[in-house]
């Protein structure tokens, strides 16, 4: 069993590279951003809000435009939290905590490449990052929150991140492309042998190169060499190859039970409210909502609910199920992992390090 005090807090492979110097100080100035820059950044900002916009427009069109539908919810959540859904429930409640702990741990594992730090460093930073990513574009403020607590080389914290954001990502996109080739096989193709052989193909083509800038982050980097406006990140990602295989199998594991605890959330909440889908079905259209949550650009947390919401009761409707239901869990879902969590990291945003050396300062 892994310990997480300070003391072993050391790079995976003790013969190993050496973990290099910071590859630019955090003081360079930025590159000011030409006039291209500025209205390509804001046609992406005003994209993701038209996309936001239009997919909380189709669910409100679904769900609460129908008559009715308010006092059949207020029924449904009182019936689920007062009679047999409680458990399910309080079950799903109690998963919250090993959903963030697992996420902590993975964070542990990769930081201590960069430096010294404990499990509960980690765990606290987490949650912050949780906090201060609910509101910001992309939830950046994740990056913040985890790289503020580090003593040094923030730089290389930033690819540190962003790995274990793509581990999850790659969680996510195998066990989705799964989920919802099963759709497409069993609604969409069926009867059209050929395009079904061919989808299968293309979704294990899609598994194999999800992998590719995982354990071939070089090529990423080089990748990134070719485009100018993609250049600037590789100072950060260029920590990424100093990863051994073996964290790297350990970050993908940790991300692949993050993923099933997430999983059994989602499936006790739709228990809790009375859906009640088959076990594989089930599967493939929780994962198929997770991959068409994440493949949809967001401004924040809060248009992520209309994307998940939208999606789960599209593929659970495919399944016979009603929506206000699908529905209810999904929030339910989002509330307990999400908004919850955060509302918790605010307790610990005012003790972060920065603000303590300023505070010492003065």
């Amino acid at each position: 069993m892994q310990s997480y005090d300070a003391g072993t807090a050391a790079p995976e492979s003790a013969g190993g590279p050496t973990p290099p110097s910071p590859i630019a100080p955090a003081t360079a100035p930025a590159p000011e951003k030409g006039p291209g820059a500025r209205k390509w950044g804001r046609l992406v900002f005003w994209g993701k809000i038209g996309v936001t916009l239009l997919t909380l427009g189709l669910l409100y069109n679904s769900i609460f435009a129908a008559p009715d539908t308010a006092a059949a919810w207020r029924q449904l959540l009182a019936t689920t939290l007062r009679g047999a859904g409680r458990g399910p429930v309080l079950l799903a409640l109690a998963l919250v905590p090993l959903n963030w702990g697992l996420e902590a741990w993975k964070w542990h594992r990769l930081a201590r490449h960069l430096e010294p730090v404990t499990f509960r460093r980690s765990f606290r930073a987490v949650l912050v990052g949780l906090t201060l990513g609910f509101a910001t574009p992309n939830r950046v403020g994740d990056y913040a929150g985890r790289i503020i607590e580090l003593k040094s080389r923030r730089v290389s914290a930033l690819g540190a991140v962003f790995l274990g954001r793509y581990c999850q990502l790659v969680a996510t996109v195998l066990a989705g492309v799964a989920g919802l080739l099963y759709f497409l096989l069993t609604f969409y193709l069926r009867g059209y042998p050929a395009a079904g052989l061919g989808v299968v193909v293309s979704a294990a083509l899609i598994g194999g190169l999800v992998l590719v800038p995982l354990y071939r982050s070089r090529l990423l980097l080089a990748a990134l060499g070719l485009w100018r406006p993609l250049r600037r990140f590789r100072p950060a990602l260029a920590i990424m190859p100093t990863y051994p295989a073996r964290a790297l199998h350990a970050v993908l594991a940790l991300s692949g039970l993050r993923y099933g605890v997430f999983c059994a959330q989602f499936l006790l909440l739709l228990n809790a409210y009375g859906v009640a889908s088959p076990l594989g079905p089930g599967l493939a259209a929780v994962a198929g909502t997770f991959l068409l949550k994440s493949l949809v650009p967001s401004l924040n947390a809060l248009a992520d609910v209309g994307v998940r919401e939208l999606s789960a009761t599209h593929l659970f409707g495919l399944l016979g199920q009603p929506a206000l239901p699908v529905l209810s869990a999904s929030l339910s879902l989002w509330v307990i992992n999400i908004a919850l969590p955060s509302a918790a990291g605010l307790l610990l945003v005012p003790g972060l390090r920065v603000l303590r050396e300023k505070r010492a300062g003065r």
